[in-house]
């Protein structure tokens, strides 16, 4: 167990616990999810879709310990090199623990897909930031069938992932579930109210921003870095 134990902690500190866990997480995304957790109310529950080491989700834990709220953390854990299988998994429950985030968070092992299926305990904050396909991204969004209207859903690589943006426009741009608030960067957020033209005219407005992150994934992919950098992009990884 770290220093934090098992106390309520701030942003601050919350954000430099995880310093040291993999992952694409930014601070202002990590804002963004502290901020939504905080606007819960005490006895709430946070489904996260997609924990890998758990970097959001020791995030997400302490701020639901600060309201009184659970997080449920859901991720197969798939075999092979971009996902590390049992050993990512192993990864997670360390950090988890080190956190000191065990009595907060609970692991469910599977796929999003197929537990969906039969899951029947209701929830309040949906977090997706599973496999980027459209197909699975427009499943997971069925998870909010479980929350109250007006409840928030976050979602990661939103407006980067050619997938999960195509299933923002099916399900959001010409939906009436789903309506657009805002972003950091890929997180976007969104909440379960019909939307009205001045919100689908919002996600229109992100679009820009999309092409963009496909320029510069394709220069990469192409190796040109120097490209990707006059282009204002820096380092060797993909925009977040």
């Amino acid at each position: 167990m770290t220093d934090l134990g098992r106390s309520r902690v701030d942003f601050e500190d919350a954000w430099a616990s995880v310093s040291g866990v993999p992952g694409w997480l930014t601070e202002g995304q990590a804002r963004m999810l502290w901020e939504a957790v905080s606007r819960l109310p005490a006895g709430s529950t946070v489904v996260e879709i997609g924990s890998h080491q758990g970097r959001s989700t020791v995030v997400l834990g302490h701020a639901a310990r600060a309201v009184g709220a659970r997080v449920v953390a859901i991720d197969a854990f798939v075999d092979g090199r971009l996902f590390g299988g049992a050993s990512t998994r192993d990864l997670f429950e360390r950090n988890i623990a080190k956190a000191g985030l065990d009595d907060v968070v609970e692991l469910v092992v599977g796929y999003s897909t197929k537990l969906r299926h039969t899951w029947s305990r209701p929830f309040d904050l949906l977090y997706v930031d599973g496999k980027h396909d459209y197909w699975t991204y427009v499943d997971d969004l069925r998870w909010s069938a479980h929350m109250p209207p007006g409840s928030e859903i976050l979602v990661h690589d939103c407006f980067s992932s050619i997938g999960v943006t195509a299933g923002t426009l099916h399900k959001v741009l010409f939906g009436n579930r789903f309506t657009y608030v805002d972003r950091s960067r890929s997180l976007a957020r969104f909440v379960l109210r019909r939307p009205g033209p001045a919100d689908r005219l919002r996600v229109l407005q992100q679009l820009p921003w999309f092409v963009g992150n496909v320029f510069l994934k394709v220069l990469l992919r192409l190796r040109l870095s120097k490209v990707a950098a006059w282009a204002g992009h820096q380092g060797p990884y993909d925009p977040f």
